[in-house]
């Protein structure tokens, strides 16, 4: 069970003083921030965002398959020489 309370005016104020910090300090983590928070509140990822993990998770995997050919290509060639 999630119980809402909403802020004060000051509480508002502080947070926002907090989020304006953030940006300027590290907008990419301000950005990141914003992204769960989207998602959070119902949302889905935005567009850009949304290409850069694709990028990012193609690359991974491209990179991971990769790896297990060499992988086997080499227990091949052990076990032929031996």
């Amino acid at each position: 069970m999630v119980i809402a309370m909403s802020l004060s005016g000051k509480e508002r104020r502080i947070l926002a003083e907090i989020e304006q910090a953030l940006e300027q300090e590290d907008p990419e983590m301000a950005r990141r921030v914003a992204a769960i928070n989207w998602v959070e509140s119902g949302g889905e990822f935005p567009q850009a965002y949304g290409a850069r993990l694709r990028v990012w998770v193609l690359t991974h995997v491209w990179t991971i398959l990769t790896l297990a050919a060499l992988t086997i290509l080499l227990l091949f060639l052990a076990v032929l020489t031996s």
